[in-house]
């Protein structure tokens, strides 16, 4: 080849052999450049592919995920069956049809976090009730009979604590008045309930906080069937009694139509029918919890110091066990746990929590919300840690007519009544008879 020719970069084989048998010092380019060339491409090549195998798995991993998830939230077309009076039931219904004043959203349903579709085939299989906690919208808002959740006190207290924002319902809501029983056992009264109840379904729960123990399997009474709530121990005079209440209201807090709450006792009776009771409750712009502070042993007496700052001596309050308040006090009873706790460590079975817990709860959170008088009658005027018990004998129409006007003026909606006692205690169980004539005359129901 010429001195100074430029040679091309595809060259022969000829050509790299004259080139390498030649001392000539012509300028050519290097014959390794096509190798070199070759492998920058391939560098390239490989990034490619090596970028393109990450973004696959990156994929790959996404779907799995999500399969993973779709095992807790998945939507199905398909309805389960509602056994949620069945203690061996694998589900609970879930279907998001309109229910009763609600829109029709489709038939959906939604699965807690925590339930798979096994472990529903596993809990039936072994005729256990499930985990799974399967709700929609309907049972949401009305969860059935309370003995249907297996929730701890804490779990409980943290759902019944919710409140919607909105001041609108989404569905037709009928406001209802819960009735609370704190009982040991028996309801020697449910005969007398039932009449007062009867002909008024829609605008009532009942529920019942029993003794665990306590075996009520041959009730007869169809207002007291299956209302009974998870309950645990409870000790007269001790923080148990405050924890009883609470569950209570939380249970029946879980009924979004329920908005008025009255806890009431197994020798507790109405004396005036449900109709003026419901009104009542429902139309009151206030709630019915006794309230007061007095300088006697019984009440200032039992003011714990150590209780100072969040409870000072001047708002330390006391009142009757027996309330009535509305829901948005309700929901925050059941959620306090400032307070709670306080009550807990410093107020001492001589101190009585559940005569002060709530009292001087409401005074220092609700105190303007608050009418500071019970519904409930009581007779102290023997004297003694417990008040007048009132047998067949004791049990008069006198005696009832004196309760529903004795005389006293309260205060109902800022106007002056003497309706001021919707409810009496305490009466034995030999008053039954005696009462239940009355319901035809002067209690009238």
């Amino acid at each position: 080849m010429k001195p100074g020719t430029l040679k091309s970069r595809r060259g022969s084989v000829g050509d790299e052999e004259e080139a390498s048998g030649s001392g000539s010092a012509e300028y050519s380019f290097p014959l390794t450049a096509p190798r070199r060339w070759w492998w920058w491409s391939s560098g390239l090549l490989i990034k490619a592919v090596a970028t393109l195998a990450i973004l696959m798995v990156g994929v790959l991993v996404g779907l799995a995920a999500s399969a993973k998830v779709s095992r807790y939230y998945y939507y199905s077309s398909s309805r389960i069956d509602d056994v949620g009076s069945s203690s061996s039931s694998s589900s609970v219904e879930a279907t998001s049809g309109g229910g009763a004043g609600g829109s029709n959203h489709g038939n959906s349903r939604i699965i807690i976090p925590g339930a798979t579709t096994s472990m529903i085939d596993e809990a039936a299989a072994a005729g256990a009730a499930s985990p799974a906690l399967l709700l929609d919208f309907r049972g949401f808002v009305d969860p059935g009979r309370p003995w249907g959740h297996s929730m701890s006190d804490p779990e409980l207290f943290w759902r019944a604590s919710m409140s919607p924002r909105m001041e609108e319902y989404p569905f037709q809501r009928v406001p209802k008045v819960a009735f609370l029983f704190l009982t040991r056992g028996p309801l020697p009264f449910a005969l007398l309930w039932e009449r007062f109840f009867g002909g008024h379904e829609g605008l009532y729960s009942v529920y019942v906080h029993a003794l665990p123990g306590y075996d009520d399997s041959s009730s007869s009474s169809p207002a007291f069937h299956g209302r009974r709530i998870p309950s645990q121990e409870v000790s007269w005079g001790s923080i148990t009694l405050v924890d009883a209440e609470k569950r209570l209201l939380a249970n029946a807090l879980l009924d979004w139509r329920n908005e008025r709450f009255v806890l009431v006792s197994e020798s507790c009776v109405p004396v005036f029918n449900f109709r003026t009771v419901y009104e009542y409750l429902v139309n009151s712009a206030h709630s019915y919890v006794e309230s007061y502070n007095m300088d006697v042993p019984q009440c200032a007496g039992r003011y714990n110091p150590r209780m100072a700052p969040d409870v000072v001596e001047e708002q330390w309050r006391k009142g009757s066990e027996w309330f009535e308040m509305s829901r948005e006090l309700a929901v925050d009873v059941v959620a306090d746990q400032r307070y709670y706790a306080l009550f807990r460590r410093h107020c001492t079975p001589s101190c009585y929590p559940d005569e002060h817990y709530i009292p001087t709860y409401l005074h220092l959170r609700h105190g303007g919300r608050n009418a500071n008088r019970t519904v409930t009658w009581v007779d102290w005027s023997r004297g003694g840690p417990h008040p007048a018990r009132f047998g067949g004998a004791s049990t008069t129409a006198e005696l009832v007519a004196a309760i529903r006007n004795n005389g006293t003026r309260c205060l109902y909606n800022g106007r002056p009544t003497t309706v001021c006692y919707l409810f009496a205690r305490k009466f034995a169980p030999s008053a039954l008879p005696v009462l239940l004539n009355l319901t035809t005359t002067l209690l009238d129901f």
